[in-house]
């Protein structure tokens, strides 16, 4: 028998396909532009991978919109401990915190949450307020997600949490989002817990090192008249962006043709909008973890890349620290199309041969 205690931090993520880098403090902005919640959908895919690996399980979980009845869609017949403190349906950092104290009051041998870094950080403080050493693992729905605590994707997070054994320690780590849509990115140390010893949890996201000027110069040279370059975040990117002629937004999704800048920092919308007959989407995997779509460039979403040629870039530096590059656009379909292996351009002439798990 396992018991686990699963919360959903029901707004995670819905500022990363309307180009807001986060959604901390963000959430009516995000909802005025459109966007869609984000976090069901992955904790039902988190769920259903749990009932399919899980053999006898106990679901604790709290109050809708946190888990409830995502859970009982799952097929699960959960025991709700209690509601959020409003009764709008909008939640707060302490409604999940409240939640991880009733889990541990409990005695759960695992908190399975639905979020990004900030949430992750309300999960290991509310563990540290009671002294708690129940492993915790994340079901990746956030825009930024930079901690080690989460699975690679939502069907991964659930199968780990049905069979996981052995246990370990991880950083949690989260960014000021004003910083983060500024274009700095500083990581901050915000606790260490401890989550599931298994492959299908990713690592802490870590900066590639090396020049990329070449590799820009390359990528530069070789773009076609009339193709629209669609060209993600990330300082490789960035770089390819200053060797065409402007200053990119270094955290942001910026859309290019024929010399100009067509938009810049756009929403997945805006993209959709500007792409032509010919498209390229321009990214770089993220160093130590390699994730090539569903970190940090949410804008890029499915209908997105199904329009587009696909280029990944990298120096070989970075290439040799991520191993194995990873996808969660968010539609499994599409993430199954990308896997295999791929060539990623490191050179000017030169490409490596890489697997995109």
């Amino acid at each position: 028998m396992r018991t686990i205690g699963f919360v959903v931090n029901p707004v995670a993520g819905m500022g990363g396909r309307v180009g807001l880098k986060g959604t901390d403090g963000k959430v009516e902005e995000a909802r005025e532009r459109g966007a869609e919640p984000r976090a069901p959908d992955r904790a039902w895919a988190a769920l259903d991978a749990l009932a399919d690996y899980g053999d006898d399980v106990t679901l604790l979980t709290w109050g809708d919109p946190m888990g409830a009845e995502i859970a009982r869609e799952a097929g699960f017949e959960p025991e709700v401990l209690g509601e959020p403190a409003a009764d709008d349906g909008d939640t707060t950092a302490e409604d999940t915190r409240a939640a991880v104290r009733a889990f541990v009051d409990r005695g759960v041998d695992l908190i399975l949450f639905v979020g990004g870094d900030g949430t992750a950080v309300d999960v290991v403080e509310a563990l540290d307020e009671r002294d708690a050493d129940v492993p915790m693992l994340g079901v990746p729905a956030g825009v930024k997600i930079y901690s080690s605590v989460f699975g690679v994707s939502p069907r991964a997070a659930g199968q780990v949490a049905a069979t996981f054994g052995d246990v370990e320690r991880a950083e949690v780590n989260d960014v000021d989002e004003d910083e983060f849509r500024a274009g700095q990115v500083e990581t901050e140390l915000r606790g260490v817990a401890t989550v599931p010893n298994a492959d299908q949890r990713q690592s802490a996201k870590q900066l590639g090192g090396g020049s990329v000027e070449a590799l820009a110069e390359a990528v530069a040279g070789d773009v076609r008249e009339g193709v629209t370059y669609v060209l993600g975040p990330g300082g490789t990117v960035g770089a390819i962006k200053a060797a065409l002629g402007f200053d990119g937004t270094t955290l942001g999704v910026d859309v290019w043709r024929d010399g100009e800048v067509v938009v810049a920092d756009a929403s997945e919308s805006e993209i959709l909008d500007a792409l032509g007959e010919e498209n390229v989407v321009v990214v770089s995997p993220i160093g130590g973890q390699g994730f090539v779509f569903g970190r940090g460039n949410q804008q890029l979403s499915p209908a997105v890349i199904r329009q587009s040629e696909v280029e990944v870039v990298a120096s070989r530096r970075k290439l040799d620290t991520v191993g194995a590059l990873r996808v969660d656009t968010g539609d499994p379909e599409l993430d199954e199309e990308l896997r295999g292996w791929l060539r990623v351009r490191v050179g000017a002439f030169e490409r490596r041969l890489m697997e995109v798990l």
